[in-house]
Order: structure tokens, then C-alpha cells, then sequence
């Protein structure tokens, strides 16, 4: 008889997260400051990175401040649409 394996930790820790934490944090981190004018900050740390013009300890941290989240829903999102996950059912 095996034992059943336990699951990655961040796979453990994006299922007991939640979808709407990570929708929020998402859009919150992905998007700000607020009015994003004249982009978002993730947009313009994207494309210093894409310049070659990202150097800057600060503007590195930034960059994976502001990417975080919206990485762990799209992580989430795949591992939904494989079957990897399932919805939970509504109380």
C-alpha cells in the first residue's frame, strides 16, 4: 500500500488562500498606484526589465512585489483548468 504524498506547500497554500484573496490582491498589486497614470507600476517595471534598464535593487523588488500576485492567480488559474483543483461547493 502507498502513502499518499503530500501536496507541494504552495500548491497547499494557494488552496486554503482562496479565490477572491487572490483576485483582490491581483488586481490591487497589479494595478497600483491609483489612478494609474500614466501606466501601472507592474506595467512599467515590465518594460524596464524588457529594456535591459532594470537595475536598481528597489526597482527589482518592485517588480516581484507587484508580479506576485498576479503570477500565484494565473499559477492557480492553470491548475483549475487541468483539473489539478477543484471548485469547491457553496454552502
Amino acid at each position: 500500500m502507498q502513502k499518499a504524498e503530500k501536496p507541494f506547500f504552495l500548491w497547499r497554500f494557494l488552496d486554503e488562500l482562496g479565490w477572491p484573496v487572490l483576485i483582490m490582491a491581483a488586481v490591487m498589486l497589479g494595478m497600483a498606484p491609483f489612478p494609474a497614470a500614466p501606466e501601472p507600476h507592474l506595467v512599467e517595471k515590465i518594460k524596464m526589465l524588457m529594456a535591459g534598464t532594470l537595475v536598481k535593487p528597489m526597482d527589482i523588488f518592485d517588480l516581484f512585489l507587484h508580479g506576485t500576485p498576479p503570477l500565484l492567480l494565473v499559477t492557480q488559474v492553470v491548475r483549475y483548468l487541468t483539473g489539478q483543483i477543484q471548485a469547491k461547493e457553496a454552502p
